[in-house]
């Protein structure tokens, strides 16, 4: 009997006997089933809650959404549109020589004339004028200034003060840069009304001297995707005084005044946190009425008043507390093993969004000498690479680990729908699954023909196997990969990531194989190919690829000003990352979350997101209000 089948089985027990452990949880829990306000109940499943609420620290678990919504960047991005959208900025352009604006007649940027201007060996860098909304305020009351802004990147840029790689990151494509052995600005890249924007040439009238700034970046067309939807902007009047060289933004042992910053965030997003409130299992936001973005008929942005989120360690916990009235909506996807508890459920309702990110299994390509093993040195081969992607049968995963609920990943990691850079080219696995198998198994026999009793294949006597460091709930796929790749005589176990995976054995290639979720966009290639396969340092490229050929083109993508030559370099890339059988696609998973509507209706389905998420919160209506 499958484990698929086992967990159905129990599944209904499992929830039956949830009740008990509900009883330990925060009072917060019961709440809502009294509660006649406009609040929101989100179950979170996680092993804990931050206990710090400085927005740069934290990419996991709840964090980066409590982050987004406390504070903002200077822009969004729409995939869908591949259009920046304004947030505490309300205006933004390319510029050219003279400081007009790069756009076309219906206010679009001017690709031609970005290309014309800027591809020329004569400059270094593009200039980005920004205009930010004059209304935009600090949740205590403080305007957002260019100050802020200029304070933010300049801190993002400096390592020695900010003492946090990821910024530096982030930041990587601006043209402010720091000399990371004294600390001390050797470029400038921001220019505001009193750091020398018009003795630069980029002019400000006096009246925008705290609105309007520029910006420099690299000549890369993605350079501003980073810039401007990713990095949070801090408030100066909250940090400026309080770190410095010896006392940097990021500390593991902060003074009193940092340690009360981070604990009590000043943000200029849409949420503020409700300090009083927030504990441990409940984290508390109200929405601020003085937000400056609001709806088209000038109220709310947002429907609800306040969001109360709360924590859960077992996704059946969170569930049952659903189904017995004491939250909303969770926020966290569920698997498909337990549709079917909903389907006849007339307060809840089950969303199904197509996923927009793959699950891939990954193989360490290249680690140091001192990581070598004999079980390593195999997938250095790409022909044994081949034969484990043939093995991989994506729709027979998606059917017995996702009950059906996805879709296929082609080789070069570009969904079909993504039209401006999906190549069919790059599907260089093809044939029935019964092919692919033989096929697998023809290149096995010329390199391991030996096998045990078992059937698996020997290498100098010894089995071939690997380990898969993976998450628990990443261990159902691992389970079915030692099915898929049994058929061709290769041993997969399972191994746990841990609390730190990227430093433990990721970051060093300490590890066989592994599982990680990508996806790729005309939003994000530029830094995420450069971080997935070329960078050896601290980042996603896990098993160390380095290919010169695939790096070579991945630079010519992203220094071109050719928004058309750009995608076209982007198919190329795909076609050469399916031949390095590097990252396997195993599926991409349709997402799953359960909301209730007897509170509150509206609940919009938007791609790769839960019920639970920004497009919801503009459209709710609350029931008997």
């Amino acid at each position: 009997m499958s484990s698929r089948i086992v967990c159905k089985r129990i599944l209904a027990l499992m929830l039956c006997v949830c009740c008990l452990a509900l009883t330990g949880c925060s009072g917060g829990n019961y709440a809502r089933r009294t509660d006649n306000s406009r609040t929101l109940y989100i179950g979170v499943v996680g092993s804990s809650f931050p206990v710090s609420y400085m927005p740069w620290f934290s990419r996991d678990g709840i964090a980066p959404t409590i982050s987004s919504m406390v504070f903002s960047t200077l822009l969004s991005y729409d995939e869908e549109s591949a259009t920046y959208q304004p947030a505490l900025a309300k205006e933004w352009c390319y510029v050219d020589r003279e400081g007009n604006p790069i756009v076309t007649e219906d206010g679009q940027v001017d690709y031609d004339k970005l290309e014309s201007e800027y591809s020329g060996r004569d400059t270094q860098c593009i200039p980005i004028r920004f205009k930010l909304d004059e209304n935009a305020t600090w949740s205590d009351g403080t305007k957002v200034t260019v100050e802020d802004i200029y304070f933010t990147f300049d801190l993002a840029a400096n390592q020695k003060l900010s003492n946090h790689a990821g910024a530096l990151a982030w930041v990587n494509d601006l043209m402010h840069k720091y000399d990371s052995n004294t600390g001390k600005l050797r470029r400038q890249g921001i220019y505001t009304y009193d750091t020398g924007a018009n003795e630069k040439g980029y002019y400000i009238a006096e009246e925008d001297r705290d609105t309007v700034f520029y910006l420099e970046t690299n000549k890369v067309l993605g350079a501003i995707t980073s810039l401007v939807s990713t990095v949070l902007i801090l408030p100066k009047h909250q940090y400026a005084d309080i770190i410095s060289l010896d006392n940097p933004l990021y500390s593991t042992a902060p003074s009193d005044e940092l340690r009360h910053a981070y604990e009590n965030p000043i943000g200029c997003g849409a949420w503020v946190l409700d300090t009083e409130k927030t504990s441990g299992q409940e984290i508390v936001l109200r929405r601020r009425d003085d937000y400056h973005i609001t709806a088209e008929d000038g109220s709310a942005l947002y429907k609800a008043d306040a969001l109360s989120f709360i924590l859960y360690q077992d996704i059946n916990v969170a569930i049952y507390a659903l189904k017995k009235g004491h939250l909303d909506v969770l926020d966290s996807s569920i698997s498909a093993n337990y549709a079917g508890l909903f389907s006849d459920e007339k307060e809840i309702a089950l969303f199904s969004a197509p996923g927009t990110y793959a699950q891939c299994l990954v193989l360490n390509m290249n680690p140091t000498e001192d990581r070598m093993t004999e079980e390593r040195r195999m997938l250095t081969n790409p022909d044994f690479r081949r034969a484990i992607a043939l093995a991989v049968d994506q729709e027979d995963m998606i059917l017995n680990v996702l009950g059906g609920r996805g879709q296929a990943m082609p080789s070069g990691l570009i969904l079909p729908s993504n039209e401006d850079l999906y190549n069919p080219d790059a599907n260089i696995i093809t044939g029935t699954a019964k092919e692919r198998v033989e096929e697998a198994n023809a290149i096995l026999d010329t390199l391991y023909p030996e096998k045990d009793k078992d059937g698996y294949r020997l290498n100098g006597g010894k089995r071939v196997s690997f380990e898969v460091l993976g998450s628990p709930g990443e261990q159902e796929a691992i389970s079915f990969l030692q099915v898929l790749l049994q058929r061709v005589g290769i041993e997969i176990k399972y191994a746990a990531k841990g609390n730190s995976p990227e430093t433990t054995y990721l970051y060093g290639g300490n590890f066989d194989m592994t599982i990680q979720g990508v996806i790729f966009s005309a939003g994000n290639v530029d830094i995420m190919f450069n971080s997935h396969f070329v960078s050896l340092s601290r980042s996603s490229n896990y098993g160390r690829l380095n290919n010169k050929e695939l790096n070579q083109t991945i630079n010519k993508m992203r220094t071109t000003l050719n928004q058309n030559t750009k995608y076209d370099l982007v198919k190329e890339i795909s076609t050469v990352i399916a031949q390095q059988y590097y990252k396997l696609p195993l599926y991409v998973s349709d997402t799953l979350s359960i909301a209730r509507t007897d509170r509150c209706q509206g609940w919009v389905v938007s791609e790769g997101a839960t019920a639970f998420n920004m497009d919801s919160l503009e459209n709710l209506t609350w029931v008997n209000h």
